[in-house]
């Protein structure tokens, strides 16, 4: 709606998780109902969006089905589970394998498919002012990455392409959250921030500029399709997870309990979680070993935990006031 009240054409074509109702998102043209959620036909239908000559600057949404499970092989042919390396934060047996060989057969196709889209960019009417941002909504759908707090399910792809002959960083050397991107888009195109947008514009380090680094990324979980809520703050190196709710170390979405993955790795997960957990990254990046109890990490803890209470207050976090109803009617 920003972009809309500044001028912009918005669409959405393919997937989106934001509402049940894609139409009120706010988009001028929205593709739905859609014939596939899948990348090659999504892309193929935003390439000839692309193709038609606009004449307001425009907003295209395009979202994949990719990387979702399943991974069926007649849709996504498996890479070699033997030239696979697992990350190590997942048991290395042949289920693991043979799960990421077809999650990197889901990948290939998604890349193919984000090709014609910038080559629909390349060629078009537009290329020349067009701008690109390539994201997920989180972590891969395995365990300890997905519906968790830790680093492989708060990691996401976050790339983004200047037009021809802008300068542009190679790599942007600071922790950034997805909120940034917002309050980033309209720096770019010269709008106000309001108030009410959470995050901070890091256009200066896209365009190489020198410019400070973030102090501390927060992240939250409320649910998933299991009431599972939990927040995060990570800063200096150190990162604190509160859990609201006992349950088991990792609460599997029902997509990796049922994965190849999950049947190889045995049950040690099913453990009973702390209430709290403190993690230093520089010498524990797998964050395995929970330091909120350790007398000599207290004043970390402390301090971490103050910061993350002052981020609650500020964001009117409705977790304060007690367990946060679904949203899920009858």
């Amino acid at each position: 709606m920003m972009l809309r009240s500044a001028g912009y054409e918005s669409a959405l074509i393919g997937l989106q998780h934001e509402s049940s109702d894609p139409h009120r998102l706010g988009f001028a043209h929205v593709d739905s109902p859609a014939p596939s959620m899948r990348a090659d036909e999504v892309a193929a239908r935003a390439a000839q969006w692309l193709a038609t000559p606009r004449d307001q600057p425009f907003l295209l949404t395009v979202g994949f089905l990719e990387t979702h499970r399943p991974y069926p092989a007649e849709h996504y042919p498996a890479a070699d589970p033997d030239s696979i390396e697992v990350p190590a934060y997942l048991p290395d047996h042949q289920t693991t394998r043979d799960d990421l060989a077809a999650f990197y057969g889901s990948i290939q196709v998604a890349d193919q498919a984000v090709g014609v889209i910038l080559d629909a960019v390349d060629q078009g009417p537009n290329a020349s002012d067009t701008w690109v941002v390539f994201t997920t909504d989180h972590g891969p759908a395995f365990p300890r990455a997905k519906g968790t707090l830790y680093d492989p399910g708060l990691r996401v792809a976050l790339l983004i392409r200047p037009p021809e002959g802008h300068r542009r960083a190679d790599v942007i050397d600071r922790p950034v959250s997805l909120i940034d991107v917002v309050p980033t888009l309209l720096d770019l195109i010269g709008q106000p921030i309001p108030r009410t947008v959470q995050g901070h514009s890091f256009l200066p380090a896209v365009l190489g500029e020198p410019t400070g680094s973030a102090t501390a990324i927060f992240a939250e979980k409320t649910s998933h399709r299991d009431y599972d809520p939990m927040r995060c703050v990570r800063a200096g190196g150190f990162k604190y997870i509160r859990n609201y709710e006992s349950g088991p170390r990792l609460l599997l979405p029902s997509d990796i309990e049922d994965s190849l993955t999950r049947a190889g790795m045995g049950d040690d997960h099913l453990r009973p979680r702390a209430p709290e957990e403190l993690y230093d990254l520089n010498e524990d990046p797998l964050e395995s070993n929970n330091l909120a109890e350790v007398p000599e990490f207290s004043q970390v803890r402390d301090r971490l935990a103050a910061q993350l209470d002052q981020w609650q207050q500020e964001t009117s976090d409705p977790i304060l006031s007690g367990p946060i109803p679904s949203p899920i009617r009858d």
